[in-house]
């Protein structure tokens, strides 16, 4: 590792495969593509043109995985961080399920990465949504209309079998996804990463972007000690944009959600509590995610934060909310817990986009990143080598301004009403 760079301590960074760092750019180089942000999405982004033939760059102000890529739950899902019936609302059935078959496909690239490049993660086969509200009748339809819609391929399950398996008087009936995954996320992402290296791909870490000038022959991207000089750029930033471009700058709402580790668990105690090895979420607005981990600690995530850092007392406050739904499980100490800051935008729909010829931006997946991160990626890289026009289903949703410096307030605010919202459909948390 660079001395001078540590990554933020989470159970993903303490149980890195493969941690080695990256160069810092202190030189000029020459790429098909550069690409500006090292996360998921710019990384999917590099692999994607990559295998596609092309010599793309990436420049990572940080470490590759720096922020809510290297941090999240690991859940990957197929859809956005917007609803489904939203999307139909702007733009129609048929475009929705355009849009939603790309996260699925994603889904199918990211298993098949792992298996072709060998990547260590730990993906572990299916979703339970389970409802925090007694309404069994729209659970069931819901099940039964994405899976007429979308072909997707969810079960029912009733208040008994969800009870059984999360043993608390929390939650009602769900929805199980049999091939959504979860999985180590900063794991895979430093998987792809060394593929995309291997296959072409040139990444620096520790080399922020300042500076972009465009030529007659493309575009320079500056770095304190170096230069990209390219034909194409790709922003990925998501919420450490450092202001290169405006109008992601306007559109980006940066969130902080917070995530935590238990120590490890007897098996009769974690039992007592949690009998499957699903990704798990309830249905509030305000909702709880969680999961089990291979050394039997539970990672629990969820609340929402205008800061950046971890809030002093964040670690009682998660465990809180844990013995809230699972009070069997008193005694349970905390390992860690740290802040994960998203790019959100107002509509809750990634931005990705062609800004001007050469300029094109993949960013902002909000609440939803691991999956549709690559459906992005992918779209970017197929624009830029293939002249492919999918990303154009993303155009009706623009860069909406998100309320410059009291956005974060705005967003706080609107989650706090979420938790009325929650209170009043059913039975408050």
């Amino acid at each position: 590792m660079n001395a001078h760079t540590t990554r933020p301590q989470t159970y993903y960074s303490l149980n890195a495969n493969d941690d080695r760092p990256f160069p810092v750019l202190k030189e000029r180089v020459d790429a098909d593509v550069c690409v500006i942000g090292g996360g998921l999405a710019g990384m999917a982004t590099a692999l994607g043109l990559a295998e596609r033939g092309l010599k793309p760059v990436v420049l990572e102000r940080e470490r590759i995985g720096h922020g809510a890529s290297g941090r999240n739950g690991g859940f990957v899902l197929a859809g956005y961080a917007a609803e489904t019936s939203a999307i139909i609302k702007k733009v129609g059935l048929a475009q929705a399920r355009e849009l939603f078959g790309l996260t699925r496909d994603a889904q199918k690239l990211i298993r098949s990465r792992i298996e072709k490049y060998n990547i260590d993660c730990n993906p572990v086969d299916g979703y339970l949504h389970m409802s925090w509200f007694d309404d069994a009748a729209n659970t069931e339809r819901d099940a039964d209309y994405m899976r007429e819609t979308f072909d997707l391929p969810v079960e029912f399950w009733p208040r008994e079998k969800v009870r059984e398996a999360c043993v608390t008087d929390r939650y009602y009936d769900a929805q199980l996804y049999s091939d959504y995954f979860h999985m180590h996320p900063l794991n895979y992402l430093l998987g792809i990463a060394r593929a995309a290296e291997d296959t072409g791909a040139r990444i620096f870490e520790e080399s922020m972007a300042v500076r972009v000038e465009e030529t007659t022959n493309g575009f320079i991207v500056h770095t304190k000690d170096g230069s990209v000089h390219a034909h194409h750029i790709v922003y990925c930033g998501s919420a450490y944009f450092n202001g290169m471009e405006k109008r992601l700058q306007r559109s980006c709402l940066p969130v902080s959600t917070y995530v935590m580790t238990t120590e490890p668990l007897p098996q009769e105690k974690l039992e007592s509590a949690i009998r499957v090895p699903y990704a798990l979420r309830d249905t509030r607005w305000t909702d709880d995610y969680y999961r089990v981990l291979p050394d039997r600690s539970i990672l629990w995530g969820g609340r929402c934060g205008l800061g950046r850092s971890v809030p002093q007392g964040l670690p009682d406050e998660m465990l809180h909310d844990l013995l809230k739904i699972y009070p069997q499980l008193e005694g349970t100490k905390v390992r860690t817990a740290w802040a994960g800051v998203m790019g959100y935008s107002v509509h809750k729909m990634p931005h990705i986009a062609q800004l001007q010829p050469g300029v094109w931006v993949c960013t902002n997946f909000g609440g939803n990143g691991v999956g549709p991160t690559t459906a992005g990626g992918e779209v970017v890289a197929a624009a830029i080598a293939d002249s492919d026009e999918t990303y154009k289903l993303f155009s009706p949703w623009g860069f909406a301004w998100t309320g410059g410096v009291l956005g974060p307030l705005v967003a706080r605010s609107v989650y706090c009403a979420w938790g009325v919202g929650d209170t009043l459909r059913g039975i408050g948390k």
